[in-house]
């Protein structure tokens, strides 16, 4: 709609806006008394409702008015008719598509068999100065439906419906671990030390302690490790983080995240908990195990095979991580065409590693991961070169990570000051050494199983673009 088009119908509904206000009549009255919602007063065949919501379409037919009214539950059609309404019924002139009304009156069908509220009285309760988009033709621009969600909203069911299933995925899960006993905390946003996760943060200032600060980029992992160390033996949390890093559909940079904590416990119980919470998800969000997604068919009710990282790219690329140096790496990325810049051996290796997950169905666990790319999981028992870490993974993507958390003091010392030296050569995303976890971890901390998954694991299951499943996106504001 060009621009001089929206300034005459906005002119015009200011016009009648004054109008009505002159009639007596408030455009922006206070409060209605709602006892049906669109689809209740649908369900109540001969009976009176009180009903209220947003105009969708309005079709006259000489003393009849009929109109399509919607809210969160859905739309039933409105009849008003001259008779009935004597004076009120000219007001209608001053309605439309986008104004909010409340109606009164009998549910009935009519001759047409359309289930109808037969309106005894109605109430102006909001006046749009605004066209909503044709419903055929209007918001169909990716850009526009992010930067304008709430019009998204409004013509699109199918959005309002994926964020009730968003609500029913972290609800699920919520639940999920407190029926298994676990504790639901809340650790600092702001941090002085960011840890959990290898990602650059975003710094800000607190200007009462003149110190900079950075948003968590983890769901309080080394805080929730803490909390362990004080006695606790099972938590989670579940919030925002953030990263500055790349906008893709997989990456956002203010997420929701949920991590959880469980003392005594080691990665291979990690996996079974986090298997039966995502078969649990799965069917609460979708109603099934089975879906598509990404070009995939995925069964979360089948066996969950187990992938060894090092094995993989070896049979993907010929590449074995132990046997091949910085070269061997580098060579096989050209040969791949994959867009790399210098950076030390485990750092090639994660984007190595990255185009071969990519050929994996699932679901599946990933193990034996190597220890340069864990600094935060504990050493194999059975082979010191690895670590006790799993990612799910389905759909060439993973969906998750977990493992025996690290609770060495003077080995997760040491891993800290190689973190240290790569970021000092130019490695933002290396963790930052944090001496006061250590100390905390001098104490002494039990053996302890984590877990992470995120807002990715909701755009896999939905089958979406991982920005679409934000209710608004970051975006650039328009000049």
């Amino acid at each position: 709609m060009t621009n001089s088009r929206l300034n005459a119908i906005r002119e015009d509904r200011l016009r009648k806006l004054e109008e009505l206000r002159q009639m007596g009549i408030n455009p922006y009255p206070y409060k209605y008394d709602k006892t049906h919602t669109c689809q209740e007063a649908t369900d109540s065949l001969g009976k009176k409702v009180k009903s209220a919501g947003r105009i969708m379409a309005m079709r006259s037919h000489g003393a009849m008015t009929f109109v399509d009214l919607q809210d969160q539950s859905g739309s039933i059609q409105v009849w008003f008719k001259e008779d009935d309404l004597a004076d009120d019924y000219q007001i209608l002139d001053l309605l439309d598509r986008g104004d909010f009304i409340g109606v009164e009156g009998e549910v009935v069908k009519t001759k047409t068999g359309e289930i109808s509220i037969d309106v005894g009285s109605f109430k102006l309760l909001s006046k749009s100065l605004r066209p909503l988009p044709e419903k055929w033709h209007g918001l169909k621009d990716t850009e526009e439906r992010y930067r304008k969600r709430y019009l998204d909203l409004i013509m699109n069911p199918d959005t309002r419906d994926l964020f009730v299933q968003k609500f029913k995925f972290w609800n699920t899960m919520r639940t999920f671990l407190i029926e298994k006993g676990f504790l639901e905390v809340h650790t600092p946003v702001l941090e002085t030390t960011t840890g959990g996760a290898d990602a650059a943060p975003f710094v800000t200032h607190h200007n009462t302690l003149d110190i900079d600060v950075y948003l968590r980029i983890s769901m309080g992992e080394l805080w929730q490790k803490r909390l362990m160390v004080g006695g606790f033996e099972k938590t989670f949390e579940l919030g925002r983080q953030f990263r500055n890093e790349g906008m893709s559909t997989e990456h956002l940079q203010d997420y929701m995240q949920m991590e959880f904590y469980w003392a005594y416990a080691n990665y291979e119980q990690g996996m079974e908990l986090v298997k039966e919470m995502y078969r649990r998800v799965a069917k609460e969000v979708l109603g099934t195990q089975k879906f598509k997604t990404r070009g995939f068919e995925i069964d979360f009710s089948k066996e969950w095979e187990k992938i060894d990282y090092v094995q993989e790219v070896e049979k993907q690329t010929g590449v074995n991580y132990f046997q091949a140096g910085l070269k061997d790496i580098k060579a096989k990325l050209k040969e791949l065409k994959v867009d790399y810049e210098e950076g030390p051996k485990e750092r090639l290796m994660d984007l190595l590693w990255k185009q071969c997950r990519q050929n994996i169905v699932g679901p599946a666990f990933v193990i034996n991961i190597p220890v340069e790319v864990s600094p935060l999981a504990k050493r194999s028992e059975e082979d010191p070169r690895l670590v006790e870490r799993f990612f799910p993974i389905f759909a060439g993507s993973e969906i998750g990570n977990g493992y025996s958390e690290l609770n060495d003091p003077v080995d997760q010392e040491e891993r800290f000051k190689r973190q240290q030296e790569m970021r000092d050569e130019g490695d933002e995303e290396a963790q930052m050494h944090d001496k006061e976890f250590v100390e905390a971890l001098e104490y002494g901390m039990p053996p302890t199983c984590g877990f992470g998954t995120s807002l990715r694991f909701f755009a896999y299951l939905v089958d979406r673009p991982i920005r679409e499943c934000q209710l608004f996106p970051l975006m650039k504001p328009k000049d």
